[in-house]
């Protein structure tokens, strides 16, 4: 019997693991970080929680005699990929990172791409004053010192300082273009911040932001290690994971 580990909590990871999940031979285990109180689970084993590090992920691997991994983690989850990709090379494991595009501008789009959440802090505050923020509960505490007004929209409450003239929207996508104009509209929004993130799901409100001519601080990605393989399509993944060595 194979044995694959899919680093989860995306719906790359799910879609990988409904589709092994009919692979003959394959025992499939996702893992999910546990940082959401209430996570989509997929089909198959599920475990919830860290590893301990590059060493505790390697000792994992080689515990469970694992043949295979693919992190389908989230893209802006560089801490979990760079320990993957260490632990899997000191167990003799090969790995696989399964990514979604990014997002790319359009016609009349207002991107502004920043390298990270100080820098977007910096350019939402001089963009507006009634700012959407969209990039999860962790990192909220970057515009804590801002002077604008936040509508943070996350799955789960923040659990770090939030800024001053806030509101907390906890809502789960996936959101309809005409929802998130609504939103933009009720709250009298004139600048959106996210992360690019990529993928269908969480796109309408740059659809929405376009519409309504708003300018979007853009967080770009973290890097992936040199040297790892990745792919974007989930049959090629699917292909790998039953067959690499």
């Amino acid at each position: 019997m194979r044995r694959v580990l899919i680093l989860g909590g995306t719906s790359e990871g799910r879609a990988l693991a409904e589709s092994l999940d009919m692979e003959p031979g394959l025992d499939v285990v996702s893992s999910l970080a546990g940082r959401v109180a209430d996570p989509r689970l997929p089909v198959g084993a599920v475990r919830i929680g860290g590893f301990g590090g590059v060493g505790g992920l390697a000792d994992w691997l080689r515990e469970n005699d694992v043949d295979a991994v693919v992190d389908a983690t989230h893209p802006f989850a560089s801490r979990i990929t760079t320990n993957a990709v260490a632990a899997a090379r000191d167990a003799g494991v090969p790995l696989l990172v399964l990514r979604r595009p990014e997002w790319v501008p359009g016609v009349g789009d207002r991107w502004h791409a920043v390298p990270d959440l100080g820098a977007a802090a910096t350019a939402a505050s001089a963009l507006g004053r009634r700012v959407l923020l969209t990039i999860g509960r962790q990192g909220v505490d970057a515009f804590a010192e801002g002077s604008a007004w936040f509508l943070i929209r996350a799955i789960d409450p923040p659990t770090v300082a939030v800024p001053p003239r806030s509101e907390v929207l906890l809502a789960r996508g996936p959101f309809t273009v005409d929802d998130e104009i609504a939103t933009m509209r009720q709250h009298r929004i004139d600048v959106l911040v996210t992360k690019n993130s990529g993928g269908a799901l969480t796109a309408a409100k740059l659809e929405a932001a376009r519409t309504l001519g708003l300018p979007v601080v853009m967080v770009s990605r973290p890097g992936i290690p040199a040297s790892v393989a990745v792919t974007s399509d989930i049959e090629q993944a699917r292909t790998w994971a039953a067959r690499a060595d």
